[in-house]
């Protein structure tokens, strides 16, 4: 079945602007939306009460009671995340309950990743002549390890982490490139201008982020979406990582599975090399 998320996001293009607004809300404050009555929805997201019943019938429902008691079902499982970390807690405990926030946002992360945007960029990453991975602050690693994976696959792959360089290669990328943005809040101004400027030479644009409405989306072409809510004890943001990891692991792993034999001649190309550098 079709989860809410998906349904909302397939809609977003052919709704009104005031139903948007409704849409961006739900999507980006998932968790809230049980909390409020229709005229308290339809005041944050200036509207009347009628728009909030006409979006919630748009998506499937009688009204918006129907729609946000089918959000609190499908969140069932995610919506207990953030087990609070107290003074009191052992070492070990902090590690269980960080475990458990890792577990549920995998889980809240895949009833959001639309698996046909999924296979897609997947596709265009396999395609590519040139594949070129920005991030900063936190998303740095990962744009780092992505593109360590890609070079894997005998892919011509780099990752930037200076907004400078992103600038110029951004410049230089054509219709046989890829370019990947990472920005967990989807407003980092450096990764979105550099996807836009990728735009310009004609290359294709993916982005990972956890909120799509953000300025990122719009820059790309392929949104491939996380959900992870980290605690006020997350300074470094782990949840998000992870499943930022594993998105860019399963491209990876569907590359080797889909690709033709050039792909695994890399990988062995790749261990022959590396076992040099052995004792």
């Amino acid at each position: 079945m079709e989860s809410i998320i998906h349904k909302i996001r397939n809609l977003y293009t052919s709704m009104g602007p005031a139903e948007k607004r409704i849409a961006d809300y739900i999507l980006t404050d998932t968790q809230e939306i049980i909390n409020y009555s229709v005229t308290e929805l339809a005041e944050k997201c200036d509207c009347g009460d009628a728009t909030v019943v006409r979006f919630s019938r748009r998506v499937g429902f009688e009204g918006f009671q129907a729609l946000k008691i089918s959000i609190a079902r499908e969140m069932g499982s995610t919506s207990s995340i953030g087990m609070e970390i107290t003074k009191d807690d052992s070492c070990f405990e902090i590690f269980k309950k960080r475990i458990n926030d890792i577990n549920l946002s995998l889980q809240s992360t895949e009833s959001v990743l639309d698996e046909e945007i999924l296979e897609r960029a997947a596709e265009s990453i396999m395609k590519a002549r040139r594949v070129a991975v920005f991030g900063l602050g936190n998303s740095a690693a990962i744009a780092m390890d992505a593109a360590h994976k890609f070079l894997r696959l005998g892919l011509d792959a780099q990752s930037c982490t200076d907004n400078h360089m992103q600038a110029i290669i951004a410049s230089h990328l054509d219709r046989e490139s890829v370019a990947i943005g990472i920005s967990h809040s989807g407003s980092s101004k450096d990764i979105v201008d550099a996807l836009n400027l990728s735009k310009i030479g004609g290359a294709t644009t993916i982005c990972v982020t956890n909120y799509s409405a953000s300025p990122i989306v719009e820059a790309s072409d392929f949104a491939l979406f996380t959900k992870a809510e980290e605690t006020k004890h997350s300074i470094l943001a782990l949840s998000s990582r992870i499943a930022q990891l594993t998105i860019f692991d399963t491209i990876y792993t569907y590359i080797v599975t889909h690709s033709d034999k050039t792909s695994l001649q890399a990988i062995y190309n790749t261990e022959t090399c590396l076992q040099n550098k052995k004792y």
